[in-house]
């Protein structure tokens, strides 16, 4: 009798630690493909963005060679030409900086795309600060310019999930290491990280630091082990 009841409550324990195992393996196995699939769009992004900057730029150089280069045509030729010129100088390629020429990244406006291939990171910047920004994207913020890749301090924020996503891995970076930036303008910046510290969420005294009128990053992200302290690492164009 006692024997019967005992194993009645090993079989229910075992089967609430089988359940829970299952769970468990559900649950990761969840996590593991939302990050690799948020991970592929992310990249993919990056890649279609700058192919479509790098045409654009083919592009506009070859309309300004062919400018250059069409000197023997009729005053009414060169009316039509001295036009054109005008337009592609005015960015009627669609290279402005105006929102509506930005491309989105679900529904967010992108400013840029960053890669840093020490941490196999690749991800757009927006310019939104919501919540719901910093769970899709990097965010961009201007405390000592005016735009990305622009002279003075630009500061990139973003998760750390503790998974790989996002900053996670931002704490791997030594000084040395690269990143690449790319803003919706098609100019492409190479930085390199000089510093890096922990900080106090509420310290934000080197946000605007002087950086002689050159185009600097700070990247801040949470720590592994406290929400109120930051990685922050500071890097310098090259």
């Amino acid at each position: 009798m006692f024997e019967s009841k005992y194993n009645k409550v090993l079989t229910i324990i075992l089967i609430i630690v089988i359940v829970a195992i299952v769970l468990l393996l559900s649950f990761l196995t969840f996590d593991y493909i939302k990050k690799v699939n948020n991970t592929k769009q992310a990249s993919n992004f990056v890649n279609s963005f700058q192919s479509e900057i790098e045409n654009s730029n083919s592009n506009n150089e070859i309309a300004n060679e062919n400018v250059t280069n069409s000197t023997t045509e009729t005053p009414e030729e060169n009316m039509t030409l001295n036009s054109n010129e005008t337009q592609i100088n005015n960015g009627s390629s669609g290279s402005s900086s105006s929102s509506e020429n930005k491309k989105k990244y679900q529904g967010l406006t992108v400013v840029g795309t960053m890669k840093i291939p020490a941490i196999n990171l690749e991800y757009p910047i927006v310019e939104e600060t919501s919540t719901t920004a910093l769970e899709k994207a990097l965010v961009a913020l201007y405390p000592n310019g005016d735009n990305l890749n622009q002279p003075g301090n630009t500061v990139i924020i973003g998760h750390n999930y503790r998974n790989g996503q996002f900053f996670s891995n931002l704490k791997k970076l030594s000084n040395g290491a690269k990143i690449y930036v790319t803003d919706f303008r098609g100019k492409s910046i190479t930085y390199e990280v000089y510093n890096k510290f922990e900080a106090l969420s509420t310290d934000a005294s080197f946000y605007g630091r002087d950086t002689n009128g050159l185009p600097e990053l700070t990247l801040s992200t949470c720590t592994d082990t406290n929400n109120d302290q930051r990685t922050i690492i500071f890097a310098k164009q090259i």
